[in-house]
């Protein structure tokens, strides 16, 4: 399959329908023919890492694909279904209805401040680095498996898997007994 090249993309919602938001991101991030779906992880809820407190939880999840796109396209792409979703780029790391970002393109390296490769964050972020390894369990990153590398990472205890409930801005709306 030459022309191809596997890329890992991670995805996060912490406002609205947040699971909704992300099955139809998967859908529309596979859409074009130029990108094709390989694996997507369970989703998880998290605590909001860094940005402005009193940010609700966030349903994060991570998709490999494999893409004919450059580096360049596929943020690109990426940016246009995180806009389809309604992403607001007002404070950074606030709250947000989609945030796509990848992880990894290949073996492409990138100090461009516009898409450093890999993420230069991912390996110290257990709700990238999590779903992942459920994914993928002899991945590595920087040349550690992500599994070890999620373990080690400041908020491993945060992650707890999403049940289906409170999918409104991280407030249940279904399955509660009052």
């Amino acid at each position: 399959m030459t022309g191809y090249t596997k890329a890992v993309l991670a995805l996060g919602s912490n406002l609205g329908e947040r699971n909704d938001t992300l099955s139809g991101a998967v859908a529309d991030l596979v859409d074009p023919p130029e990108v094709r779906l390989l694996a997507v992880s369970p989703v998880v809820q998290t605590k909001p890492v860094g940005g402005p407190p009193g940010q609700a939880d966030f349903l994060n999840m991570v998709m490999t694909v494999e893409t004919t796109l450059s580096p360049e396209a596929l943020l690109a792409h990426c940016h246009a279904v995180e806009n389809k979703h309604l992403r607001v780029r007002e404070v950074h790391w606030g709250p947000r209805t989609l945030d796509v970002d990848i992880i990894t393109y290949g073996d492409v390296t990138s100090d461009d401040p516009d898409l450093t490769l890999p993420h230069p964050r991912a390996a110290e972020r257990a709700f990238v680095l999590y779903p992942w390894s459920l994914i993928e369990p002899a991945a590595t990153l920087g040349g550690e498996p992500v599994s070890v590398l999620a373990a080690r990472a400041a908020d491993i205890a945060d992650i707890v898997p999403f049940d289906g409930f409170g999918d409104y801005d991280g407030v249940p709306t279904a399955g509660t007994v009052e």
